[in-house]
């Protein structure tokens, strides 16, 4: 490797990996992820990471100008991340309860899941601090194509592909392709 390009990297993505390091505040992180783009660790709650998880693609958009965030927002709140897991630039999930990202899978850029929705639906509830949650659960093996939302109380079925822009709102069964908004399966892996 070329001196230059020694010091673009250490300039341009070492110092931000190192950046958001230091600006995470989550104290209950276990495992210790391959990061080639910054990630930010939030919240109260665990966040776990299984063995050779990968976060940022060095060859994929976003590389240098923008972060992934995870947070488990609450004290009961869990983050899981399996073996094996690599997850592009650009990524978010945010959980109140739990989300579980299972061993193998493959997650696009600009991808989010939340387990919530971040503010009370009843307009006369908007501000309250009571937010409905449920768990969201991606299965082994799954990939989930560029600009994905996975929505509170979806699973999905292992080997399953969701295709680029989707969002996803409902559980989707193993070994399908879905896609859409809202995301539908258009065909079976078998």
């Amino acid at each position: 490797m070329s001196t230059s390009k020694r010091i673009k990297d250490f300039c341009f993505v070492t110092l931000r990996v190192w950046k958001y390091k230091i600006l995470s505040d989550c104290k209950q992180v276990k495992g210790n992820p391959k990061c080639y783009h910054p990630l930010l660790k939030k919240g109260k709650g665990k966040i776990s990471f299984g063995s050779n998880v990968q976060i940022g693609v060095i060859a994929s958009p976003n590389y240098y100008s923008h972060y992934s965030y995870v947070e488990a927002r609450m004290e009961s709140s869990e983050i899981i991340i399996g073996n094996n897991v690599a997850i592009n630039n650009g990524f978010s999930a945010v959980a109140f309860s739990k989300i579980t990202i299972g061993n193998g899978v493959l997650i696009g850029f600009n991808c989010s899941i939340m387990d919530n929705d971040g503010h009370n639906l009843n307009p006369n509830e908007r501000n309250s601090t009571t937010i409905i949650a449920a768990d969201v659960l991606l299965e082994e093996n799954v990939f989930i194509s560029d600009n994905v939302t996975i929505l509170k109380g979806v699973t999905i079925g292992k080997n399953s592909v969701i295709g680029n822009g989707s969002i996803v709102v409902q559980s989707i069964p193993e070994n399908v392709i879905a896609a859409g908004i809202p995301a539908k399966v258009i065909k079976s892996l078998l």
